[in-house]
């Protein structure tokens, strides 16, 4: 690309000239990016855009940007969710227990907007784990062994 455009010519038909040539050559194969779609560009009109963008490419969600209360509010709302898939009752407190260890040190120096939060009791979130478990219907008890009709 360094040799100039030639006088006469217009400048669009040297510019798509040069394009053919470097596609000829193969200096457009295997560029970053290759089969992505270009960046929406309308998005970079918000101030945020580099956060948002920054968020996208490391596969997190926005959460992570609230205030500590907020977060803590929505993992209350979402307990009962995220507690469903453990297979056990001690697992389940374990959760209750982390959960509640964060809203304590929130509550010991609350930062952020004044969001009520308050801890979550084990036994109710266990009833709720129990209730929303699928019945596994339990085998039938083995049955007593049959006394012969000469023992009798």
């Amino acid at each position: 690309m360094t040799e100039r455009k030639p006088p006469g010519m217009s400048a669009e038909t040297w510019v798509e000239r040069q394009i053919r040539q470097a596609q000829e050559r193969g200096a457009f194969d295997n560029l970053p990016g290759a089969g992505k779609p270009l960046p929406n560009l309308h998005a970079r009109r918000d101030e945020n855009w580099w956060i948002k963008q920054k968020l996208a490419d490391e596969g997190l969600s926005a959460d992570v940007l609230l205030p500590e209360p907020l977060r803590l509010r929505k993992e209350i709302d979402g307990l009962r969710e995220s507690v469903r898939p453990l297979p056990t009752e001690r697992q389940v407190r374990d959760a209750v227990a982390q959960l509640n260890r964060r809203i304590a040190d929130w509550l010991r120096a609350p930062s952020g907007p004044a969001v009520p939060v308050g801890p979550m009791d084990a036994d109710d979130v266990v009833r709720q784990w129990r209730e929303d478990r699928p019945t596994v219907p339990k085998p039938p008890p083995p049955e007593a062994p049959r006394t012969r009709w000469w023992r009798r």
